[in-house]
């Protein structure tokens, strides 16, 4: 149910299934990973295993270091939740200048990706929706006009994602999370940015009980 997606390349699927292993603990932190046993594993040429982990590199998922190859990175539970304090705040920033400044082309953009992840939450497609509910963040990004802050959300975004992945694991979080967003496209339309702002700090922040149930899901894989 990809139509509403390009097709990834080759070295983004490698990164998303090293990222999915890194958040679930399968690749802990510390552990050294081999371009060569996963490009057998994969049956992929070096090149676009180096890809997959210059992409995890800069996300922050992987060190790389000279002559000793890539380093799962640590995050402790107490920094995922400080950098979800972060991303909520910095996402309601965009959200609350997106309603000020929105255009037509921004409207256009945040709609049809409103849309397309209805799509792929009514298909029962979890990885589908996560693919599309970044290109859904990315227009309030967009729609925000601030170059440094959209710069800022994505990258924090990127480093992240893995984790908010598997949030959306999490029973009944696709549809929630679909229903948060038809509020915020609401609120961002009409102009109302404290609402909009408030509406993105809530959607992304997992506090309490969804911080729970995501380091719950992290112990169960």
């Amino acid at each position: 149910m990809e139509k509403n997606t390009a097709p990834l390349r080759r070295s983004e699927q490698l990164r998303e299934i090293i990222e999915e292993r890194i958040a679930t603990g399968q690749y802990r932190p510390g552990m050294r990973l081999d371009e060569t046993e996963l490009a057998t594993e994969f049956a992929v040429s070096r090149t676009p295993i180096r890809e997959a982990f210059m992409q995890l590199s800069s996300a922050g998922l992987l060190d790389l270091r000279p002559r000793r190859g890539a380093m799962v990175q640590e995050i402790s539970p107490q920094k995922l939740c400080e950098m979800f304090e972060v991303m909520a705040e910095l996402e309601a920033m965009c959200a609350r200048l997106a309603a000020r400044r929105l255009t037509d082309a921004d409207h256009q953009a945040l709609v049809a990706a409103h849309h397309a992840c209805q799509s792929a939450q009514e298909a029962n497609e979890p990885d589908v929706f996560y693919r599309i509910n970044e290109q859904f963040h990315l227009a309030i990004y967009a729609a925000s006009h601030n170059g440094f802050l959209i710069e800022t959300a994505t990258a924090l975004q990127r480093r992240l994602g893995a984790y908010r992945r598997l949030q959306l694991r999490v029973r009944d979080r696709v549809r929630t999370s679909h229903g948060e967003h038809a509020a915020i496209v609401e609120a961002i339309i009409a102009g109302e940015g404290e609402q909009a702002a408030a509406l993105v700090r809530q959607h992304v922040s997992v506090q309490g009980e969804r911080f729970n149930d995501l380091i719950a899901s992290l112990d169960n894989f």
